[in-house]
């Protein structure tokens, strides 16, 4: 007898820095979203679409779930909640080798989403990210015991996402909690992105690799212009680098103009590669004060819920 085709959307939730991304870039076998050794990389909700002979899993990668404050917080905490409402199966992503060294921090990172979670009916699926960190694997049991505390009912898995330990038996729980139905993509379909957010996603994690720890933050970037030429099917992409401060400006060009130059060469490469054709990349770096505190200039930014 053979098994019905199974079709739903997968939300990725957790507190940043948790391994959301690194879990979707693996699944994919393709780098979609960005990944940065730093929290709160991911500001906008990512769909990434597995399709396999017997399901089509679509992920929703999301920001990470935080209890900070300010307007493009709440904008980010926004896009995660509205990605929860729209899912089939909950993914709650943490990080296991953070939590054994310190399992004070638990309670307290998870605590956002336990009582949202709590009267779920949806199929729940803890996933304890990044075990491959964990030198003593024996620092594994008490945390998992006290997953089921938080978690009664809710099936959890440890795994590795940059190892891919783990990821074959989730994915077929996954499958398995999903409903029954035609696949909603074409199966050569990786995302519902368009190409212009994942160049300025691109650039962004650029800067994210190439500036001092606090100053991405206070970054985003716009896609200005993009132009192809019929004949060559070369492309021109403009971006702007947006900076809080003056200051800010400076760091982003570097001395003699070297940081932009760098953070435009690793980013007109990896666009390259993604587009498949000949890039021409131009950054400029534009301040616009205050601008995480901006809903409009937020939203024009592509950021939460349009």
């Amino acid at each position: 007898m053979q098994t019905a085709f199974k079709c739903g959307w997968v939300a990725l939730m957790g507190p940043p820095n948790a391994g959301k991304s690194t879990l979707l870039n693996s699944y994919l076998g393709q780098k979609l979203a960005i990944v940065s050794p730093r929290p709160q990389t991911t500001r906008n909700q990512i769909t990434g679409i597995l399709s396999e002979k017997d399901a089509q899993v679509i992920f929703m990668d999301t920001p990470g779930i935080h209890q900070m404050r300010g307007k493009m917080n709440r904008v980010l905490l926004q896009s995660a909640w509205h990605a929860m409402d729209g899912a089939d199966v909950l993914g709650v992503l943490l990080d296991a080798d953070l939590y054994a060294r310190r399992p004070e921090f638990m309670e307290k990172d998870m605590a956002p989403l336990l009582a949202p979670i709590a009267a779920e009916k949806r199929p729940v699926f803890v996933i304890a990210n990044k075990v491959d960190l964990l030198g003593d694997k024996s620092r594994l049991l008490p945390l998992l015991e006290e997953l089921h505390r938080l978690w009664p009912g809710a099936e959890i898995f440890p795994v590795s996402a940059f190892t891919g330990d783990g990821l074959p038996a989730l994915l077929a729980a996954i499958k398995k909690a999903l409903p029954e139905g035609e696949a909603q993509f074409p199966e050569d379909q990786l995302s519902t992105l368009p190409m212009r957010f994942m160049a300025a996603e691109i650039v962004r994690e650029k800067l994210f690799l190439n500036l001092r720890q606090e100053l991405p933050y206070s970054t985003a970037v716009d896609i200005e212009a993009w132009e192809e030429d019929p004949e060559s099917g070369h492309v021109t992409i403009h971006a702007v680098i947006y900076v809080g401060r003056s200051s800010h400006k400076a760091m982003v060009i570097g001395h003699a103009g070297r940081g932009i130059k760098q953070v435009g060469q690793s980013a007109r490469k990896e666009i390259m590669e993604l587009l498949d054709r000949k890039v021409h990349l131009e950054l400029w770096v534009k301040v616009k004060e205050n601008w995480v505190e901006d809903a409009a200039f937020l939203h024009s930014l592509g950021l939460g819920v349009q």
